[in-house]
């Protein structure tokens, strides 16, 4: 999991980054250790389906307002609502939004005080929970449907406590780490199909007019990557999610080979960068989060300053608290606004 946050100084910062890192890491075990214990052939086999094997309560078609039995990515037959009225979906707040569905509560750290800023135009009057999802807290709001993103998020007896507090899908890896395919999946759960279609189309016109102009600018073909200082660390993020799969797949960016060997082995959605393996990084373009402040001792370096967006001028520093971090519709609108406003003059 990641998160952005508003900027802060002092200690109260640094204890959020040294969460936030953390929370990196951890997400990835936990990713792992699931689709370890499930295998990888079936866990993908499952989620793949979840938003196909729906079962009708009765003879009705499943776009009517009735009750239906959806199998999700772990086999439980879930019971969906007619028309859920409170909806939990903490981490998957962008697929909401986009749905235009306000959920019930909003996935934050450090009891509340850092969400996910980049949605609140939409989710600032709604409360915060803790993003590991404490049962007492989940009754608390009294949600008529609990939807999950991962596998590892129900382990040791928690799908049965959510379950017990109300109807519990979980959307399963292989389903969450694709935003296409949690956003229907989600849509289908809520009787907002159409809805689905219609931010998938506008998002992808979207991406063909910001690909155009950025071919009118001269951009094509040029190489570009994100990366996030923090803590004296540089992340990179992996090039099949968040604004990796954006800037690559949506908008046509060559990948410099140190990304794309980066995310060949990539553990998690963003990974640490060696120094020695940073020098090697001939992007013409560079995308940058600096949690630390323009007096990091990063940007600082020789070995920064030697590098060759650098030296050319083209480094674009974007909000931390911006959708760069995210996947889903939302952030990867967000992103495509940045690259523009960056490039395109």
């Amino acid at each position: 999991m990641l998160n952005m946050f508003k900027k802060k100084t002092g200690k109260s910062s640094f204890v959020l980054l040294s969460l936030l890192v953390l929370m990196l890491v951890l997400s990835a075990c936990g990713s792992n250790a699931a689709n370890n214990s499930a295998g990888s052939s079936n866990a993908g086999s499952n989620a793949g389906n979840a938003a196909a094997s729906t079962e009708p309560s009765d003879s009705a078609a499943p776009s009517e307002a009735t009750e239906r039995t959806i199998k999700d990515a772990m086999g439980h037959d879930v019971k969906i609502p007619a028309n859920p009225q409170r909806v939990l979906a903490s981490y998957l707040e962008d697929h909401l939004v986009a749905l235009g569905v306000k959920p019930v509560a909003q996935w934050s750290v450090a009891d509340g005080k850092s969400v996910q800023d980049y949605l609140q135009s939409s989710l600032a009057d709604v409360p915060a929970i803790g993003y590991d999802l404490p049962p007492e807290q989940v009754a608390s709001f009294t949600p008529d449907l609990i939807i999950i993103d991962s596998e590892s998020a129900v382990e040791k007896g928690l799908y049965e406590q959510y379950s017990a507090i109300a109807p519990t899908f979980v959307l399963g890896d292989a389903v969450r780490n694709d935003w296409r395919k949690s956003l229907t999946t989600i849509a289908d759960l809520l009787g907002k199909q159409d809805e689905a279609e219609k931010v998938l189309a506008d998002y992808d016109q979207k991406a063909a007019d910001t690909k155009s102009k950025l071919e009118a600018a001269g951009v094509t073909g040029q190489s570009a990557a994100v990366l996030w200082i923090t803590q004296k660390t540089v992340y990179m993020v992996k090039d099949s999610v968040a604004s990796g799969e954006v800037l690559y797949k949506d908008l046509g960016f060559a990948e410099p080979s140190l990304a794309a060997d980066i995310s060949k082995t990539a553990q998690a959605d963003w990974n640490p960068v060696p120094l020695e393996q940073l020098s090697k990084l001939d992007a013409d373009h560079l995308f940058v989060m600096n949690s630390d402040g323009p007096e990091s001792e990063t940007v600082k370096s020789p070995l920064w300053q030697g590098l060759k967006a650098v030296k050319n001028g083209n480094v674009h520093e974007v909000s931390p608290t911006g959708g760069w971090m995210y996947k889903g519709a939302v952030a990867g609108g967000q992103i495509m606004d940045d690259v523009l406003s960056n490039l395109v003059k």
